[in-house]
């Protein structure tokens, strides 16, 4: 039987990544395999009714005039840091982590308290990358066949 040809990347405990339909890129990530979903920092979340329709608005930076609209999102209840429950809003979009652009879930969530803007859960992970906590940026270094067994 012949072995799946399997493309892992190997990335450190931070990376930085992209995401390029909301225009945004070298964000530093945290690359936490104890988080399920991914998130990242936004501010002034919240909906707007255009023709009856609910549309989800939110800001990346703090002070910015540049606002995200999604007519396509989801609602999710995501355990936060501290153990509790929320109601989180969940776009679908790409993000580009150690040479890989993925369509992704991204939870919206304000992270003013947390080092990194971005956390990359284990579902974008599973199946694409080998982490190696003692190292930080390496941008995603392919492996050799031989490791993916």
């Amino acid at each position: 039987m012949a072995k799946r040809k399997t493309n892992l990347h190997l990335i450190g405990r931070r990376e930085y990544v992209d995401f390029p339909l909301l225009n945004l890129s070298n964000y530093e990530a945290k690359i936490d395999t104890g988080a399920y979903t991914s998130s990242i920092h936004c501010e002034k979340i919240g909906i707007n009714y255009e023709n009856s329709k609910a549309i989800l608005y939110f800001t990346i930076e703090p002070d910015s005039d540049k606002s995200f609209r999604f007519e396509n999102y989801t609602t999710k209840k995501i355990k936060n840091s501290f153990g509790e429950m929320e109601e989180r809003f969940v776009i679908k979009t790409i993000i580009n982590l150690g040479g890989k652009k993925i369509w992704s879930r991204i939870s919206l969530s304000n992270r003013d308290t947390m080092r990194y803007p971005v956390l990359i859960g284990r579902r974008i992970l599973k199946g694409k990358f080998l982490i190696d906590v003692n190292k930080i940026h390496t941008g995603g270094i392919k492996l050799n066949n031989a490791f993916n067994n």
